[in-house]
């Protein structure tokens, strides 16, 4: 059965297995989801306030740091609510349009991450390998108008994929072996099909992935190189603490999205394929709050007066 997407969109649906399990099993890990979750929000909240509140922190350093927790808390809204409701849904339908909004604005907001952490990068070297002008190259100024980018450039850039995706028609019985809309399920889905397009649209989906942790990782090797300049063992212990909480976040989350994308046209099994889409999409931001409060002394103090308010 053939069905063109373009013309019947509203009449369209999607099936998105989830994770099959007894009913029991749902339940259980509606309740762990929604833990994660609530914690989540919670703990990307408290360092947007602690920062909003404490003005030794309205550097560009926690500012940036600030916009992220904000993006994380998007990021993880953009599937979870909806994995929360299929898990109790008996049917796990998901309409067309709302397969193609959360392929949009997860995405979309999977490579604003991604430019965040390269800007984050940025604010890392400059702070580091030219302490002097820190504050003359990064201005409040220069930090908003990289802050504003990163927004902008994330949700432009998914705009030509999902485009063709919405275009594309799809057979069969339109089964996602996955909880969320994800390319690979979706993609394998399409009646025809066109090996130009979808390299077009593998190539769009990767280079926001590529370049930003290409840039991140020459970012670092210069960093890496300063520090060891540094003659002291406490000086290159307080330069490394710097930039310790957000190495950890760029490895849990590129670690994760590169075993899944770093492939486009392998295979993956779906089991495996949930996991490490859960991991980047939903452990991650509950971790990264964690990561960033532990380490920083400045956001610990700030957290632990904003919470005694």
């Amino acid at each position: 059965m053939k069905i063109n997407t373009p013309s019947n969109s509203s009449t369209i649906s999607f099936i998105l297995l989830g994770f099959p399990c007894p009913k029991e099993g749902q339940i259980l890990l509606f309740v762990l989801f929604s833990v994660i979750y609530l914690l989540t929000l919670m703990g990307n909240g408290c360092i947007i306030c602690a920062v909003c509140w404490d003005q030794r922190l309205h550097t560009p350093m926690y500012i940036l740091l600030a916009n992220f927790s904000f993006l994380e808390i998007w990021y993880v809204t953009s599937t979870v609510p909806n994995m929360l409701a299929n898990l109790l849904s008996d049917t796990k339908v998901i309409s067309f349009s709302g397969c193609i909004i959360q392929f949009y604005f997860f995405f979309s907001l999977g490579s604003t991450e991604n430019f965040f952490l390269a800007v984050m990068a940025f604010d890392r070297y400059l702070a580091i390998c030219r302490p002097l002008h820190y504050p003359t190259i990064m201005t409040t100024h220069l930090c908003t108008k990289l802050v504003i980018n990163c927004w902008v450039f994330g949700f432009l850039w998914f705009l030509i994929p999902i485009i063709i995706v919405s275009q594309m028609s799809f057979c069969g019985d339109r089964i996602i072996d996955h909880f969320l809309c994800d390319p690979g399920p979706l993609l394998a889905l399409i009646c025809k099909k066109a090996p130009v397009i979808e390299l077009v649209f593998s190539t769009l989906s990767l280079l926001p992935l590529i370049f930003p942790f290409l840039f991140i990782m020459g970012s670092y090797a210069l960093v890496f190189r300063a520090v060891l300049k540094v003659p002291s063992a406490a000086g290159r212990k307080k330069a490394f603490s710097t930039c310790g909480s957000h190495l950890a976040v760029v490895s849990l989350f590129y670690g994760s999205v590169l075993v899944m994308y770093g492939s486009p046209t392998s295979e993956h099994e779906a089991g495996m394929q949930k996991i490490v889409t859960l991991f980047y999409s939903v452990v991650t931001p509950f971790l990264n709050p964690m990561i960033y409060s532990l380490r920083n002394k400045d956001m610990k103090t700030a957290l632990q007066k904003f919470l005694e308010i």
